[in-house]
């Protein structure tokens, strides 16, 4: 099977784009940005994963004077030092620093106090996959992380303001049907209600094509493992490369707005198939392919797999709790500005409850985590009230059932 060059199969046969979609904007906006960057200190939170990591490098074409980069993945902090350090031509600062630890522990108030002050902070530690939904655990974790310790942190920064803050939720936010949404839209009340505080700027955007744990970055381990392919037949998605996840990332960051949610000006017919994206992947690699009616199916053939064979795929209807068939970037309760970026749109009435009102509801989830016994539903339905166009699709199926 052939090595696929995998940022020009996304360019040609998930994106279909030469180039950045913000490229536009970049190049209208670039003296600001340089103006805003250069020769200034940046704290990313969660900077090792593939939007993190994106957002980095897309910065540091600005030369900023200082990097300060937190993330609890330890090996993921060392290969992103390993690829900026190893890449010709690629600007480090002289004053560049990784920790891993958790933004939400002691000793991260202990590094933040001796680091600051900082004129840009990136927070991208979230849960942001739905396949964290699956009981009450994991839904506890989720709302903790999202949540509570970005509250936490606002509160810190509310002594040690930045010029520029931002922090990255997800277009499932939009009319939420599953935990990780909601929990990301009521991330995004909790930081809006500092907006009059300091300026935060957050982003909604597509799927991030092979981003870590993403299905299609799993695919190149299930081939290293001689390992069937597992996808849904039914569910499109809008989707960004990793290079333009740090770039929508980047504007919001520095040309928002207190209180904007950006998100990318992508339209229906930019919506790809899981499936389709599966099919081009092997026609690439000049591998042949046999679909399987079962999993039992797809594992047996995979076992005695030969050099050549066709490759075992199962394809599936989506049947999981909180999976939605499409995506969107806003509601129609949204006013949306159209006009102001080539390639982004605004949102501008995101909803300001005041902290008071805020912490009332964060108060009654987190005497619920804390009670000695509570389930899934309850969590749930308390999100509800604090989400109320959070519809939850329940199945009683989570990802982790499935290959």
């Amino acid at each position: 099977m052939n090595l696929i060059d995998i940022p020009n199969f996304i360019r040609t046969h998930i994106t279909k784009r030469d180039h950045s979609f913000f490229q536009s904007d970049i190049e209208t906006n670039n003296q600001t940005l340089w103006n805003e960057i250069k020769n200034k200190s940046i704290l990313v939170i969660g900077g090792a994963g593939t939007i993190g990591s994106s957002f980095i490098k897309a910065i540091l074409k600005f030369e900023p004077q200082k990097l300060i980069v937190v993330d609890t993945n330890e090996n993921g902090l060392t290969e992103l030092t390993r690829t900026l350090r190893s890449q010709v031509g690629q600007y480090v600062p002289e004053i560049y620093l990784t920790y891993p630890m958790n933004f939400g522990d002691p000793v991260f108030k202990k590094m933040f106090l001796e680091h600051q002050p900082f004129d840009i902070i990136a927070n991208f530690a979230a849960h942001k996959h739905v396949r964290s939904e699956k009981d009450k655990f994991s839904i506890e974790a989720m709302i903790d992380n999202n949540v509570f310790k970005a509250k936490n942190f606002l509160d810190l920064l509310l002594k040690h303001k930045p010029k520029h803050f931002f922090c990255v939720s997800t277009d499932k936010a939009a009319n939420p049907v599953n935990v990780m949404g909601a929990t990301k839209k009521l991330m995004e009340e909790v930081i809006m209600a500092y907006s009059n505080d300091f300026k935060i700027t957050t982003a909604r955007f597509a799927n991030v094509a092979f981003s870590n744990g993403s299905l299609l970055a799993g695919y190149i381990e299930r081939l290293f493992q001689k390992q069937p392919i597992s996808c849904p037949r039914d569910v499109k998605r809008f989707f960004v490369s990793p290079e333009e996840s740090g770039h929508i990332c980047m504007l919001a960051c520095i040309l928002g707005n207190s209180g904007d949610v950006f998100f990318p000006k992508l339209n229906n017919h930019q919506l790809v198939s899981f499936k389709d994206i599966t099919e081009r992947f092997f026609k690439v690699s000049n591998r042949s392919v046999i679909h399987c009616e079962s999993e039992k199916e797809a594992k047996k053939l995979a076992s005695n797999l030969k050099y050549n064979d066709p490759y075992p795929i199962y394809y599936f209807n989506s049947n999981t709790s909180g999976e939605k068939l499409y995506e969107e970037f806003y509601t129609k309760n949204d006013t949306v500005e159209l006009e102001l970026f080539l390639s982004l749109g605004v949102i501008k009435n995101a909803k300001r409850s005041s902290l008071e009102n805020l912490e009332k509801s964060l108060d009654e989830l987190k005497a619920t985590m804390n009670s000695v016994s509570y389930d899934k539903s309850e969590l749930v339905k308390l999100l509800k009230v604090c989400v109320p166009d959070f519809e939850h699709i329940e199945t009683g199926k989570n990802l982790d059932q499935k290959m």
